[in-house]
């Protein structure tokens, strides 16, 4: 990924810290997504929300489609407002990810004291997710 597609995260990150910062912590997760999505508009960041994704087999459309929180330039953004990241939460993000042939997502929780985020990196040539942290993401950065 560009240093910029690595930029974008960190700024939708920076925005739902805001939100939390505004809101604090307990409230339904609608509410946050209704307030992030003013949140990145003010800052001429314009997300779709509830973002549909179609479903196919075996190259026919199903009925049935999942709807992700946000997509943004490029980026899946899922929202949760729950005690823990359940494993079935980052599953829901990757499965986005993969469907959507989207290398970046954004697993966000407003739960807590503090707001939690984890960025993801899908290498689709091996079907794998990275979890960017502050040690590794420079190795997925193009100089």
């Amino acid at each position: 990924m560009t240093k910029d597609e690595y930029m974008e995260m960190y700024n939708v990150v920076g925005a739902a810290m805001k939100v939390h910062e505004v809101l604090g912590r307990g409230l339904e997760e609608a509410i946050y997504q209704e307030s992030l999505d003013i949140e990145m508009r003010n800052r001429d960041m314009i997300p779709e929300r509830e973002k549909s994704i179609d479903c196919f087999y075996r190259g026919t459309k199903l009925k049935k489609h999942y709807v992700a929180d946000f997509y943004y330039n490029g980026i899946i953004i899922e929202l949760k407002a729950v005690s823990k990241i359940l494993p079935e939460h980052r599953a829901q993000l990757f499965n986005y990810m993969r469907l959507t042939h989207t290398n970046r997502g954004l697993l966000i929780n407003f739960y807590g004291k503090h707001l939690y985020a984890e960025r993801y990196w899908y290498l689709e040539d091996v079907d794998d997710f990275i979890l960017l942290t502050e040690d590794n993401f420079k190795d997925y950065i193009e100089e």
